[in-house]
């Protein structure tokens, strides 16, 4: 592993910055009247493959290399010194993840970790190392996952998919960068196993009315190594692995990462930041 290694080139920086601030200002001002994408009494699919889609395939761009320090205004998430900001997702206890070198590693027998901190409409900034030598294929390689807003302790809530998605196929809206079974990224911006990736994210929440009624989706821009892969996305509701998206009302939520169950070697996070904008 690595340790925290931060921006040495100032005045990409500062673009990718001046870039998610424009994106920011056009997200969060969108907000109408929208319903949901299930059409009521549907019959909810019961086999995982339902939801996947493998066609069409994004095409594979190679990314620059660039890291992004914090800006004056973050919230430090993660610096690589300690898990204060973190805790665990099922009970609130202390995140119980391998902190070491700079980074952390993911401890799957201690499930998913979540932020202290609740949020709504944000910036993120993440990075995270697929294990050089990764064994396994399709999605039992490399898998976690960023929950843009975790709604209950165990996968409940908004996933951006995590997985090594170097010369390993799988259904592409479960590939690196997806939003999960829902949106395929626009291109494959994957760096090979070893090498870091990073995640730069606005995540505008959804709306809901005091009755529990949606009054706007989510939405979700994403850049994948400073590639962008999902462009003001909509969202149809909370990502499943078995049946169709659906909305559920709640307010502040914890950003959450993923202890998958996969039998392969756990991935790692650094540099891990958030701005809020609300």
């Amino acid at each position: 592993m690595h340790g925290l290694n931060l921006c040495r080139e100032p005045l990409m920086q500062q673009r990718i910055v001046h870039a998610l601030a424009l994106i920011a200002l056009t997200t969060i001002g969108s907000s109408s009247a929208w319903a949901q994408a299930a059409p009521a009494g549907a019959v909810e699919p019961t086999d995982p493959k339902a939801t996947e889609q493998w066609a069409p395939v994004p095409a594979i761009v190679t990314p620059g290399k660039q890291d992004l320090q914090p800006p004056s205004d973050a919230v430090v998430l993660f610096d690589g010194r300690s898990l204060d900001q973190w805790e665990s997702s099922k009970d609130h206890s202390p995140a119980r993840w391998k902190l070491h070198d700079g980074v952390v590693t993911v401890n799957k027998a201690a499930g998913n970790i979540q932020t202290r901190q609740r949020f709504k409409n944000y910036q993120l900034h993440l990075e995270w190392q697929v294990p050089k030598g990764i064994t396994g294929e399709g999605q039992a390689r490399g898998n976690s996952g960023l929950f843009l807003a975790s709604t209950g302790p165990g996968d409940e809530g908004y996933e951006i998919q995590i997985l090594d998605s170097w010369q390993n196929p799988t259904y592409v809206n479960g590939q690196a960068a997806s939003v999960y079974k829902q949106t395929a990224p626009l291109v494959n911006a994957m760096r090979p196993p070893g090498e870091w990736q990073t995640y730069d994210a606005i995540w505008t929440a959804p709306v809901f009315a005091t009755d529990g009624t949606l009054k706007s989706p989510a939405y979700v821009t994403l850049f994948h190594n400073g590639v962008l892969v999902q462009n003001h996305t909509q969202l149809s509701g909370e990502t499943f692995y078995i049946g169709k998206p659906k909305y559920k009302p709640h307010t502040e939520a914890a950003i959450k990462l993923q202890a998958h169950g996969d039998p392969s070697q756990p991935i790692s996070f650094r540099n891990i930041w958030v701005r809020p904008l609300d």
